[in-house]
């Protein structure tokens, strides 16, 4: 007699679910070996399947890459940012933003910004993503910048100012730092960092001749496609 095993199968992914397998598993490989990994035969590896229903799923590289490092960076703002927040104190609260911004730890995020920078040169997808998620950053900084400002701690209108500069310094200095050259003292680093930004942004500081006039948006327009 011919019977039939009821014993427990693997169940079929849904869509939905293989498109999420697929997804975190390119974030996992990009953690690890950032963005220049993400091949369609890497992730494919990465999950388990073929190369062919990585296509499938993600049939456009360039936005899987944008969407991937959207989500990587973007969950560490919020991160970064939400631990700010359980602080009344300024000053500590941006120094501890800043320390946990310029942690060895986080050196797989840097990469990944670092190489964003470069890739979104061939890459108009992820360049987007780029600009959208820099634009994230300073704009939270900004908020944090104008509670200061609403104390009397920094010049009113130089809040945007002191949002640019920490954003610099904090990018310039990490990307220093994937080829070792940087302070040792990360802390310390950490803290003449604040101190420039915060007293480059005082009411006294902002009287003088040299910052008095508040900088235009650094960031151009996209002017490539009117050159077509």
């Amino acid at each position: 007699m011919k019977t039939t095993s009821t014993g427990a199968s693997t169940r079929r992914m849904s869509p939905e679910e293989r498109d999420q397998s697929i997804l975190d598993g390119a974030i996992g490989l990009a953690r690890e070996s950032g963005l220049e990994s993400l091949t369609v035969r890497a992730v494919a590896s990465r999950v388990g399947v073929t190369p062919a229903l990585v296509a499938h799923y993600r049939p456009g590289m360039d936005t899987f890459v944008a969407d991937v490092f959207g989500l990587i960076v973007a969950a560490e703002r919020e991160e970064v940012i939400a631990a700010f927040e359980d602080t009344d104190d300024l000053r500590d609260g941006l120094l501890r933003l800043i320390e946990t911004l310029l942690d060895a730890d986080r050196d797989d995020v840097t990469l990944i910004w670092v190489q964003a920078w470069a890739l979104g040169a061939r890459n108009d997808a992820l360049a987007a993503r780029v600009r959208q998620e820099m634009d994230g950053w300073q704009s939270a900084l900004e908020q944090i910048f104008a509670r200061a400002a609403a104390a009397g701690a920094i010049a009113a209108g130089r809040a945007d100012t002191a949002a640019w500069l920490l954003l610099a310094m904090v990018d310039g200095m990490n990307a220093h730092s994937l080829v070792k050259w940087a302070p040792r003292d990360r802390a310390d680093l950490a803290r003449r960092a604040l101190a420039a930004v915060l007293d480059s942004a005082t009411p006294e500081a902002a009287g003088s001749p040299a910052i008095a006039s508040r900088p235009t948006d650094p960031r151009p327009t996209d002017s490539r496609s009117d050159d077509k």
